[in-house]
């Protein structure tokens, strides 16, 4: 990959997920920010990474995506301390194996969803993402550069499963959304999700799905190395999919094949829309 030094904010980056993309992003020379509610984790992390890099690439950033003034104390941290943020990968998320450790296979029902659960799900995976692109890209702007990078999840998700899917439908659509409003800025909006249960803490035990059958968090690390880098300048309203990137091939033939618009865009054409 081809950038100068550049800084990857990683908000959920003491999870699974978040690990094995910030790990992969330092291991191109990035700085990373771990951002994540959980203090000790985010220390952990930022401390293997500077462990195995050898420098001072790393730190750690506790807040919750949902609380407005950490998001944006998290964003002027990590200016402060590495000069700019570069990256934004939303990838904080709650799902539903916190309701309950089946929720994977047997779903929540409407009589288990009640306003406090739904508010939580709405307020970390979609004003979450929001208040941290709010306080991110006027930094991005002024550079006339910038990644945002969001984790929604499988259209199959969506479609079946309460409230996690349709919170990550909501993150889908300003996805794209955010994509229009930013074009020719220099600032890119894409989505990158793994492609299936992936074998982190997220997904419980309790779910039923044998974890040798699961993806891998490392999966995410190719797609979100080009992602990060200048090599996708202008690839802006793609998603794209872990698990079908083929690390065998160049990127760009990868990202060809494992990439498709944001959302259903071809539904959009379906209107009745005054002059």
């Amino acid at each position: 990959m081809t950038h100068t030094a550049k800084t990857a904010l990683i908000t959920g980056g003491a999870g699974g997920l978040g690990k094995a993309m910030a790990k992969a992003l330092t291991a191109d020379g990035f700085n990373t920010a771990i951002f994540d509610t959980n203090q000790g984790a985010a220390s952990e992390v930022a401390g293997q990474i500077r462990e195995q890099s050898g420098t001072d690439c790393a730190i750690a950033i506790v807040g919750d995506v949902s609380d407005e003034k950490a998001c944006n104390d998290g964003v002027a941290k990590c200016i402060d301390y590495f000069g700019s943020i570069d990256v934004l990968v939303n990838n904080a998320g709650i799902g539903v194996s916190s309701i309950r450790p089946d929720a994977e296979r047997n779903h929540p029902s409407i009589e288990e969803i009640d306003r406090p659960l739904w508010d939580r799900f709405f307020a970390v995976n979609v004003t979450g993402p929001m208040l941290m692109v709010r306080a991110a890209t006027p930094y991005m702007r002024a550079n006339g550069w910038g990644r945002v990078i969001n984790n929604t999840t499988s259209f199959f998700t969506m479609l079946r499963v309460l409230p996690y899917g349709a919170s990550k439908s909501a993150l889908e659509s300003m996805s794209a959304i955010w994509a229009a409003e930013l074009e020719n800025t220099g600032i890119t909006v894409n989505v990158l999700v793994p492609g299936g249960p992936t074998d982190t803490p997220f997904v419980s035990d309790g779910a039923g799905i044998p974890r040798d059958k699961m993806l891998k968090p490392a999966i995410m690390g190719p797609p979100i190395r080009w992602l990060a880098s200048t090599a996708s300048d202008g690839v802006t309203g793609q998603r794209f999919v872990a698990a079908s990137w083929d690390s065998d091939t160049d990127d760009a033939q990868a990202a060809k094949n494992a990439g498709a618009p944001i959302g259903w865009p071809e539904l959009g054409k379906a209107v009745v829309w005054p002059d």
